[in-house]
């Protein structure tokens, strides 16, 4: 029997073919992949002025002869993706985008395959005229190459500038730390404390049966485990510089421990997700934080009650404004970075049944505006929080805090990341709980 190539066969060989010429005419590298692959065609890298960059996108071509797509319109058309496919993206390390090609009328449409929205999030929406593959697609499709998250991201500025905001604080550590011997480990030290009949605080570590903390605690309720003839106070950076990794381990502990200590008050810590959210005042209760700027006013609606479409009186789930935290000793100083992210309950206090969902969900209508927002009213709140400096005027004899936080680094950018390189535009109703970002300007 002759061997034969399906047309099936033709038709993929033709769209790659295609789409790998036209990403090279944009000033890209374009490799594709051997016969093995399993949905990824080939591999784009970016590049400037002919120089690659090792910034990688996955590309997954879907070729047709002719006719329409689903849903099409002169403006736009949708494309459900197979389960299988995404389910292999969303192991990816690189972001993957889909490369539509059809060559009745040579068009060439990309769309990032994390934008999907609809049932398991399988539907993509093109418009035709902003997913258009050709060179005004080049800075989005670099865009997908600048990491979002983790230590260090950049938040892009609005409105084409330059600058860019990094998403971390720097900590003003106190000149002290107090250093004890404990005949306790950290689990024993805990249970004594809720036993007593003063209030508990847990800004405090203890490593070895040797305890650390910003606060004296022969003053405090913490005397009842140390040895109150060991307390020492000493040099902050002698151990929170210290060579060892391992003290620096748990210099971090302490720092997150007395974050927690100090917004107590407006802040809860989640153990299990590892984030930090605003408290809600009441049940099924919405709450606003007001800041300044050096100019203006501004209100966020830090903790949000979603209603039941069906149902507009019944709650459909309570969003709180939250951060993951992370502490990084970058030199001599030590930083707080910050990820913007929600934490849901059913009434404000109890963790809801599948946050994931939700947050997925949210996270898609987040864009440079809203990430921005975010990290200048965290600023705002740990900055206001812990300001060290009591007025002269001031009768409060409260605790003065132990940390400080500055604020984040500014950076000149020779290039932004496009608005729409974030996704899904919101809609108008959907950002009224977005901190107000002009504000930055006024306050840097």
């Amino acid at each position: 029997m002759a061997k034969r190539i399906t047309n099936n066969q033709l038709l993929g060989e033709r769209g790659e073919a295609a789409v790998r010429t036209r990403f090279l005419s944009m000033g890209y590298q374009f490799d594709g992949r051997s016969r093995l692959e399993a949905g990824i065609d080939g591999i784009a890298e970016v590049m400037i002025d002919g120089e690659p960059q090792a910034r990688m996108i996955a590309v997954q071509i879907k070729t047709t002869e002719k006719g329409q797509y689903s849903s099409e319109t002169d403006t736009g058309f949708t494309y459900l993706l197979k389960p299988d496919d995404l389910k292999y993206w969303r192991t990816s390390n690189i972001p993957v985008v889909l490369v539509l090609y059809r060559i009745s009328d040579e068009s060439y449409y990309w769309k990032d395959v994390a934008l999907g929205f609809g049932e398991d999030a399988r539907k993509l929406q093109f418009n035709k005229s902003t997913d258009v593959l050709d060179l005004s697609a080049v800075d989005r499709l670099a865009a997908l190459t600048v990491p979002k998250q983790g230590a260090g991201y950049y938040v892009p500025p609005l409105g084409g500038g330059e600058d860019a905001l990094v998403n971390m604080l720097p900590i003003e550590l106190p000149e002290e730390i107090f250093v004890a011997s404990t005949s306790y480990d950290g689990k024993k030290a805990t249970s004594i404390l809720l036993e007593s009949s003063d209030a508990p605080r847990f800004d405090w570590a203890i490593k070895g049966r040797s305890f650390w903390s910003f606060h004296d605690p022969r003053d405090e309720v913490t005397q009842d485990i140390v040895d109150l003839d060991q307390v020492e106070a000493i040099d902050t950076a002698s151990i929170a510089f210290h060579e060892d990794i391992h003290e620096q381990y748990n210099f971090a502990f302490l720092l997150r421990n007395t974050l927690q200590h100090q917004f107590r008050d407006e802040l809860r810590w989640d153990k299990n997700k590892k984030l930090f959210h605003f408290l809600a005042l009441e049940k099924n209760t919405p709450r606003e934080f007001k800041y300044e700027s050096a100019k203006k006013k501004a209100t966020t609606t830090v903790v949000n009650v979603a209603y039941q479409k069906a149902n507009p009186e019944r709650v459909a789930f309570v969003r709180h404004h939250a951060f993951i935290p992370r502490f990084e000793c970058f030199g001599d100083e030590w930083n707080l970075i910050i990820t913007p992210t929600y934490h849901f309950t059913t009434n404000g206090f109890i963790p809801h049944s599948y946050p994931d969902a939700l947050l997925s969900g949210k996270k898609r209508l987040d864009n440079n505006a809203s990430l921005r927002g975010q990290l200048i009213m965290w600023h705002r709140l740990l900055s206001r929080g812990s300001n060290r400096v009591k007025s002269l005027f001031d009768d409060d004899a409260g605790e003065v805090p132990a940390l400080g936080f500055g604020a984040p680094p500014v950076l000149r950018l020779p290039t932004t990341v496009p608005e729409d390189a974030w996704g899904k535009p919101k809609k108008a109703s959907e950002q009224d709980d977005s901190p107000q970002t002009e504000l930055w300007q006024d306050a840097v």
